[in-house]
């Protein structure tokens, strides 16, 4: 149950940094092309730590 929820709020995090970085490619502008940027690293990041914890979750649960 609890890898089920660390699941959940790993990929709620993905869809977020991934919806803030396309809101704000929308505004566009020279602020819009930085944070984008940013925001677009982070997503990286997040997917790459949700895949860390689906596979410990899946690792864990077979055991």
């Amino acid at each position: 149950m609890f890898g089920k929820v660390l699941i959940l709020i790993a990929l709620g995090v993905v869809a977020a940094v991934l919806i803030a970085g396309i809101a704000v490619m929308a505004i566009g502008g020279k602020a819009g092309a930085k944070w984008s940027n940013i925001l677009m690293r982070y997503r990286i990041l997040a997917q790459a730590a949700a895949l860390a914890i689906i596979l410990a979750v899946l690792y864990f649960a077979g055991r």
